[in-house]
């Protein structure tokens, strides 16, 4: 007689303003992972808005959930008022000691910090949020991916889809994780440098000047690591 696999439960964290990508790309990996359940998340039964004005309908709220084995919070934008959502970071917070693996992609990694769930951790984030992560305590590492303990973060949007193929290698293999990619087709060719060390410096910079609310980034930190302490 033969026992039953336990199905994973995987939890998917939206918010307002959030990129869809970011939520999105993880989601279309994890999705094909076997014996496991996602679920889109929110304080809210309402659909939320994304920053590129998709929005999704949550299938699960914050209070009807029990213990999940992985949950993955996106960035984006939005992740500033995210940052100070208590009832967000509450569920974090609850979740975090009881799952396998916590995720966070691109400035996802931002409401983990926010939580308090970062310090004496090795994480990534989006490339202009890099910076930001010694305040709560952790440990900047520029790569795409980086996995420590039952932390697991990503670098910028598209770094999503490889940190849940990372994750698909680590749960059920890396023949699992090679069939997904191979089904999805996963085979990046930009043709244009995706990332600040490949790019044309002048490229750079030019980005770096339209992110305007460097303030209000520096006055959401300050408020969120005084939390902390």
């Amino acid at each position: 007689m033969s026992l039953a696999v336990p199905i994973l439960e995987i939890g998917f964290v939206m918010f307002p303003g959030m990129t869809q990508l970011d939520l999105t790309g993880p989601w279309e990996v994890l999705t094909r992972l076997p014996n496991s359940r996602c679920h889109l998340l929110s304080d809210d039964p309402a659909p939320v808005r994304s920053a590129s004005g998709m929005s999704i309908v949550p299938t699960m709220g914050f209070d009807e959930c029990g213990k999940l084995d992985i949950v993955l919070i996106p960035g984006g934008p939005g992740h500033l008022e995210a940052m100070q959502d208590d009832q967000l970071l509450t569920f974090l917070r609850k979740q975090q000691p009881s799952c396998q693996y916590l995720m966070a992609a691109c400035t996802g990694t931002l409401i983990v910090a926010a939580a308090g769930l970062v310090r004496g951790y090795k994480c990534t984030t989006h490339w202009t949020a890099m910076d930001r992560l010694a305040a709560y305590g952790a440990t900047s590492v520029n790569q795409r991916v980086v996995f420590d303990r039952t932390l697991a973060t990503g670098g910028g949007v598209t770094a999503g889809i490889d940190l849940a193929l990372a994750m698909v290698s680590t749960l059920a293999g890396e023949d699992a994780a090679r069939k997904i990619c191979l089904m999805m087709e996963y085979a990046p060719e930009p043709p244009f440098p995706g990332s600040p060390q490949s790019a044309d410096p002048s490229t750079v910079k030019a980005l770096q000047a339209t992110i305007a609310i460097a303030r209000q980034i520096e006055t959401i930190d300050a408020a969120a690591v005084a939390k902390l302490e």
